[in-house]
């Protein structure tokens, strides 16, 4: 078994930080961890430990410089392992980057999210395809509510395609919007989050933000806004083309999708396909991957992810 050994100047919340994220550091290099005092003990794989030597010589270097290292920097070096960019972690972890909402601020957890943030403020379409969980639609709803609030945009647009998961709905009561609200359900719980539920229901009575079907897209040009086409991946190749022709001047969209959810009759016959595969190498068009890597909600989600992707990869 090896050990690092931490000098004395090292303070005490990075042995805490290790402590409490033990398993996600097992996971990430294939080896096994102890904590002995000022020690770190490890056994795995020759070339697993040696990538965890280096990893833990930058992290060192970072926390002597810095003084700390939050769970935030953890949680992005980490996802930097998993990508193989472990000697770009300090330059990573040192340019931060955050979205600011009313004095809140959202920090991508993850290098692809951090992609994914830069690309959305340098692009003028940005698709960013994953599975759940990795943050697509709130950090694109959080940056569209830092561009509404400082003005770089004059409202915001959100779609949705109203199109059924898997079970039959049937009738629904009320108007047309308390009919479509619960497929919105997940951008009113991001709003609800960021700006909370009265300033939300007052920049919709403004129709500064609007929520809206994708169906409701169609003869229009919006200029000014941020505009987001959410759950992309259950458009048809005509309703994609429609939405992709609506943005005007100064107008930025995102559109996010999860091409392992699909829930058309046809599933092959989604719109995402044909756009990616068409628009992939126009300049102010970016296309972000992210992967189970990038799931940001209960730990249990990427491993069930990952169980479901090798059932499908065993029936193939």
């Amino acid at each position: 078994m090896d050990e690092i050994i931490y000098p004395e100047y090292i303070k005490s919340n990075l042995l805490d930080l290790i402590h409490k994220n033990t398993e996600k550091i097992e996971d990430s290099f294939g080896i096994s961890l102890a904590l002995r005092g000022n020690k770190i003990m490890f056994d795995g794989q020759t070339k697993n430990k040696k990538r965890f030597k280096k990893y833990m010589n930058h992290i060192l270097r970072i926390t002597s410089e810095s003084g700390e290292l939050n769970v935030n920097d953890l949680e992005m070096s980490l996802s930097m392992v998993e990508e193989n960019k472990i000697e770009s972690i300090k330059k990573e972890v040192d340019k931060k980057i955050k979205i600011m909402i009313n004095g809140k601020e959202v920090y991508p957890k993850t290098f692809k999210q951090k992609e994914y943030i830069r690309a959305i403020c340098n692009n003028d379409l940005v698709f960013g395809i994953g599975p759940a969980g990795t943050g697509k639609t709130f950090l694109a709803i959080s940056i569209a509510l830092n561009h509404l609030l400082s003005k770089k945009v004059e409202r915001i647009v959100l779609t949705r395609p109203v199109v059924e998961a898997g079970e039959k709905l049937g009738f629904l009561p009320g108007d047309i919007q308390q009919k479509v609200n619960p497929y919105f359900r997940p951008i009113y719980d991001a709003l609800y989050h960021l700006i909370g539920f009265d300033k939300t229901a007052e920049l919709i009575e403004k129709e500064i933000i609007e929520i809206a079907p994708l169906a409701y897209m169609r003869g229009r040009t919006i200029d000014n806004a941020f505009i987001l086409l959410d759950e992309g991946q259950n458009t048809l190749d005509s309703q994609m083309i429609m939405f992709l022709t609506r943005f005007g001047q100064n107008s930025r969209v995102v559109i996010t999708a999860d091409i392992s959810q699909i829930d058309l009759p046809e599933p092959k016959k989604s719109g995402i396909f044909k756009a990616i595969k068409l628009l992939n190498n126009i300049h102010g068009i970016k296309i972000i991957t992210l992967t189970k890597r990038d799931v940001v909600r209960h730990p249990l989600v990427q491993k069930i992810i990952d169980a479901y992707q090798k059932s499908e990869g065993v029936k193939k």
